[in-house]
């Protein structure tokens, strides 16, 4: 039986009767692109997600909408680019009108103003799935906004732990007591990523026998920068026995940038979020739900290279979060849907993370939403393996200064070319990524026409999505 799209029904396992799927959903916040085992890196530890890589999708060209993190969790919940949403910041970020209490009151630009709530008014993929029938839950970091516009008012029957805050600041942080408005304390020291992934454990086994979303959106391994002793001591006994070659550190802008994945306490981060994650997949095999989850994979933006404790290293992708460049918005990402992906599959098309509602509905054999999906596509026929899909142009805007370093711009991305815009005075970078992966060649100048076409593209798509600009700062010195 086929649903929307041709997706298949009645496919899971051996429950023939069940007709749409479960989703199980892992968002890490600032996990970078090479810091999984199965996307390179050899000092991080991550049997889980590269077992699950190993037992679905993996894809090398996925993308968040955003260089940071509350645009690119409003694009999966909504479908739509931040820009169209005017969500193009971190939720708490300056305004125009703010901006003299910040450091960057002195740039030439102020930053556009942005809405800082996902609006009530977009049907959330939560609110999709739950008006057929899904049980629905969420788990850690939600960031898009404040109480009233909290996971409980956008279509999740369960929040744990999510609220304002884009990271876990109070109490211990990620240790309990947590001083969570949405998260009860466990015992002294219960460690946050965890606590997250018995919560979801939990969910699971009570919502068995009806489809459910269940949302694990982790706070790790975003800052403070702490990890579990334990975790800590292994790594330091590991960077000891590893040998590093090249350069520890680099310069992006005026920014220092790591060079090297060595960083003990992220390693231990890192590793505590797939331990969480391994602790979720061993309780769908225990209660023999795989067969009928897809699981989904995914990180909000770029690991974080040139601020904040500078914990991890995006090589060979330039820069990292808050940039425009690769090392801010390409991410990990994998798909296991039992059944209908091959496992161990790579799948290098370009996609990105307003494509996930748009593809779950399909999987679920649902109606689409077209006043959601205005700018996202539904993955299915990439994930079923049947060729490539028509190529289309994935579009950035980022009308701030990220705290990591990054300048407004905004940027195109079709075929194998990328352009990136600068707001300051205009200039533009051309890259050929397929050439120079690491974006270090610059193309503008010897390929004028090519760099013309992706500057007109952009412009055109801003008009269309009405993105709001940043303008001049009469206030600058």
């Amino acid at each position: 039986m086929l649903g929307a799209g041709g997706s298949v029904l009645r496919s899971f396992g051996s429950h023939r009767e069940r007709k749409q799927p479960n989703f199980v959903f892992f968002l890490v916040d600032d996990l970078g692109w090479t810091d999984l085992g199965c996307y390179g890196s050899t000092f991080y530890e991550t049997a889980n997600v590269d077992r699950l890589a190993a037992q679905g999708m993996r894809f090398t060209n996925a993308y968040a909408a955003c260089p940071v993190c509350s645009p690119t969790r409003a694009s999966i919940m909504t479908g739509k680019y931040p820009a169209r949403l005017r969500t193009t910041d971190y939720f708490g970020a300056p305004q125009p009108d703010t901006v003299q209490n910040h450091w960057t009151r002195n740039k030439p630009l102020l930053p556009a103003r942005y809405l800082n709530r996902l609006p009530l008014e977009e049907v959330t993929v939560a609110e999709a799935l739950k008006e057929h029938g899904y049980a629905t839950f969420f788990a850690g970091k939600w960031h898009l906004g404040p109480e009233g516009f909290w996971p409980e008012d956008q279509g999740f029957d369960f929040n744990k732990g999510g609220h304002d805050r884009g990271g876990p600041y109070g109490g211990k942080k990620y240790f309990s007591p947590y001083g969570n408005p949405r998260l009860s304390d466990g015992p002294d020291g219960e460690h946050l990523p965890n606590r997250l992934a018995t919560e979801t454990c939990k969910f699971i086994e009570e919502h068995r026998d009806r489809p459910f979303l269940a949302y694990l959106s982790f706070y790790s391994v975003h800052t403070p920068l702490m990890a579990r002793e334990d975790l800590k001591a292994k790594y330091e006994a590991k960077a000891k026995a590893v040998a590093t070659d090249g350069p520890a550190w680099g310069k992006e802008g005026d920014r220092e940038v790591r060079l090297v994945q060595d960083h003990l306490v992220y390693a231990g981060m890192v590793e505590a979020m797939d331990l969480a994650v391994g602790k979720v997949l061993d309780a769908l095999d225990r209660l023999e739900l795989a067969q009928e989850t897809v699981v989904s994979f995914m990180s909000d933006n770029g690991g974080l290279s040139t601020s904040e404790g500078h914990p991890t290293s995006n090589l060979p992708l330039r820069a990292g979060k808050g940039w425009l460049y690769e090392g801010g918005i390409r991410e990990p990402m994998i798909v296991r849907w039992p059944g209908m992906v091959k496992a161990g599959s790579v799948c290098d098309e370009p996609v990105i993370s307003t494509d996930f509602y748009p593809t779950m509905l399909d999987m679920a054999g649902l109606p689409p939403a077209p006043q959601q999906h205005l700018d996202g596509r539904s993955m299915v026929p990439l994930l079923r393996n049947q060729g490539s899909q028509k190529a289309r142009a994935l579009y950035w805007h980022y009308p701030h200064y990220g705290n990591q370093g990054g300048s407004p711009g905004g940027a195109v991305r079709l075929g194998d070319y990328k352009l990136i815009e600068f707001y300051e005075d205009g200039r533009v970078e051309l890259y050929n990524l397929r050439d120079d992966l690491g974006e270090q060649h610059d193309l503008a100048a010897t390929l004028p026409e090519k760099a013309t076409e992706l500057r007109g593209m952009l412009h055109e798509w801003r008009s269309q999505v009405g993105g709001r600009m940043p303008t001049p700062n009469p206030n600058r010195g």
